[in-house]
């Protein structure tokens, strides 16, 4: 469940009205069922695959991938797998963690785990967005955002591509003062 919070605290839980707060952005955020496949949703379990076990597993989604080809030109995709053991996990996070834009769209499709997206909305204000499994969404190009992932450090994700280099980071002089991390409780911390 996708969970918005504001500059001023407020918080949106409801798709609708995430939508809704983040239409001046045109950000796109839906709900996607993974599916029943015992064996991709094992593979899901695991924190390190093979390149054939990724592959399995984008293939398992390539019903999204046609529709998302014809409706937004995309021509390629990849897995990121994120886990606490992740070799490029700190390289991740300081490139992704500043204001920044791309000339492409941003566009993931969170098969397990959680990360958060930051924007920065027209009249200046901040906001963050957990986004976690069965969620896809699509940033347009030259949104001011950042993105970071969630304490829980994990993460598998599809992610669509136009062009190469599209993703690349344009940063901006903008400073995230969104200092309110969105409220979540994980395995292990106190009550």
């Amino acid at each position: 469940m996708a969970i918005l919070q504001l500059e001023d605290s407020s918080v949106y839980t409801h798709l609708s009205d995430i939508t809704r707060k983040l239409a001046a952005l045109n950000i796109q955020v839906k709900r996607l069922p993974l599916g029943s496949n015992s064996y991709i949703g094992e593979l899901l379990a695991q924190d390190i695959l093979s390149l054939a076990e990724k592959e399995e597993i984008l293939a398992g989604f390539d019903r999204y991938f046609v529709q998302f080809q014809r409706r937004f030109g995309y021509k390629w995709r990849e897995l990121t797998v994120l886990h606490p053991g992740s070799p490029y996990l700190w390289a991740l996070i300081t490139q992704f963690d500043r204001c920044h834009t791309h000339a492409d769209e941003e566009a993931l499709y969170i098969l397990s785990g959680e990360c958060v997206f930051g924007f920065v909305l027209p009249d200046g204000r901040q906001a963050e967005l957990i986004v976690e499994a069965e969620e896809f969404i699509n940033v347009p190009s030259g949104t001011e955002h950042w993105f970071r992932p969630t304490g829980l450090l994990h993460f598998k994700a599809v992610r669509y591509f136009t062009s190469v280099g599209g993703w690349t980071p344009q940063y901006t002089d903008t400073k995230i003062h969104f200092h309110k991390p969105v409220a979540r409780r994980y395995p292990g911390d106190c009550p």
